[in-house]
């Protein structure tokens, strides 16, 4: 999952960003400039490749302006392991920044299932014939006497010559699909349940992982047998049968080398911890917090069940609002492990009307989808769209500014009654078109309501 094919140029990246995200032109380019870079340090020459560091980026922005959906999205278009933790999280009672190496741990899970589900696909066509096969044992077993054959390799055994004649019939009707409601009986692992601890000292996350492990390899596995129907039964035999051919210590070794130099881990409120400042109460957590992600940050082992991973080359993407603390009230040490700043701008009226039509997933393509399930049609036209744009950009700047989740609501309070009427009142193949009159009629209260405290996210 390392190829040079994973790696798009920055153009490429930013032109993948476009598809979901509106504007922010200047953090897309930062972005696509660090997954790069990922690419050219891998492809130096010698050592000095283990001395490069990535540059870590800082977005500052108020809610709703694109700042994790460009990571997550950055991430899909890596293909790389991705994990999105709150800062202020660790500031909550019994955290205090103690276990921020969790964050690091959830990576390698997340890498870990990227690589099991690429080898699962590798061995699918022989997962598939055992899990047949599995299946035809379970509703005509074979007989455990051996076959008795003669020199052209013919049964002499008329029973097993029915068997196999048998079998070879259900196997034709399992392929058809015309079997998937039959009741068989699988053998599944029975789940001991996860062990618990009373008294002591406190165990740190990880410790207590490792410690759950090592009792549980210890102990006898216990199943146990379950009748359900083929379809039922199909998903548990495939994740038995690709267990059996998938070589778990090669996905862990391949896991650990993904998270190290492909992980995206995205800080977000990183504001919170910011002390302002102050030294007193609150402050002292958020700055020790603070000092807890820094040799995350800038590079540390962190022990994990799958081995120990170096964060080394993980790229850290914080972001915040900033709104009652600035960057510069983050302690120094960790402001330079985010040398790259990013400010993402305020989404504009025009902003609103383009996220209205031109993304893949834009909220009326998803709305002429769902209604599109229920064989309704409904679309919209382009003056409503712009109505629609107004309104949410108005509510924005007169109530609060959440951004493009503003649109959310919008739409949400604009089509609740069709999607409530639809299928009883609105029939099967029924067109429905949302002008701008209809946007006016059902939106003019919220414009007209200054309070709006019922459409505050």
């Amino acid at each position: 999952m390392l190829e040079s094919s994973n790696y798009l140029t920055p153009r490429e990246i930013v032109a993948e960003l476009d598809k979901y995200i509106i504007g922010q032109n200047d953090a897309k380019k930062n972005v696509s400039i660090a997954l790069r870079n990922r690419w050219r340090r891998m492809n130096v020459k010698g050592d000095l490749g283990k001395e490069i560091m990535p540059n870590n980026i800082l977005m500052i922005g108020s809610t709703g302006v694109g700042k994790t959906e460009i990571a997550r999205r950055l991430a899909k278009v890596a293909k790389a392991p991705f994990v999105k933790v709150e800062a202020s999280k660790f500031t909550e009672v019994g955290y205090v920044g103690r276990d921020v190496e969790s964050m690091v741990r959830d990576l390698v899970e997340q890498s870990v299932s990227m690589v099991k589900e690429l080898k699962k696909a590798l061995v699918e066509e022989k997962t598939a014939q055992a899990v047949e096969d599995a299946i035809l044992d379970a509703l005509i077993p074979p007989l455990k006497s051996a076959p008795t054959t003669n020199n052209s390799g013919e049964y002499i055994n008329s029973d097993h010559e029915l068997n196999e004649k048998t079998r070879e019939r259900f196997r034709e009707k399992l392929r058809a699909g015309e079997l998937e409601d039959r009741k068989i009986d699988v053998t599944v692992d029975k789940n001991s349940g996860n062990l618990g601890f009373i008294g002591g000292a406190p165990i740190d996350e990880g410790s207590m992982m490792n410690i759950q492990e090592m009792i549980s390899g210890m102990m006898p596995k216990k199943s146990k047998k379950r009748k359900m129907s083929i379809e039922d039964a199909r998903k548990i035999l495939v994740e038995q049968e690709s267990a059996k051919l998938i070589d778990m210590d090669e996905v862990k070794d391949e896991a650990v080398k993904l998270a190290e130099n492909s992980g995206i881990i995205f800080i977000d409120e990183i504001d919170k911890v910011a002390s302002g400042g102050s030294k007193q109460g609150a402050d002292v957590s958020r700055e020790g917090v603070q000092r807890d992600l820094l040799p995350i940050v800038e590079g540390s082992a962190v022990n994990t069940k799958h081995g120990v991973v170096k964060t080394d080359h993980i790229l850290f993407i914080a972001a915040g609002a900033f709104h009652l603390s600035k960057p510069s009230d983050l302690i120094p040490e960790l402001q330079g492990r985010f040398p790259i700043r990013v400010e993402l701008q305020s989404l504009t009226e025009n902003d609103f009307k383009v996220i209205l039509r031109q993304p893949k997933n834009a909220l009326t393509k998803q709305y002429e989808a769902l209604l599109g399930a229920e064989d309704v049609q409904l679309s919209f036209n382009d003056d409503a769209l712009d109505e629609i744009a107004v309104i949410a950009h108005e509510i924005n700047v007169e109530v609060e500014n959440i951004g493009a989740r503003r649109l959310h609501t919008v739409m949400s309070h604009l089509l609740n009654d069709l999607l409530f009427d639809v299928p009883d009142v609105i029939g099967a193949n029924a067109q429905i078109v949302v002008t701008k009159e209809m946007v006016h009629e059902r939106l003019s209260g919220l414009v007209k309501n200054r309070d709006l405290s019922q459409y505050i996210l």
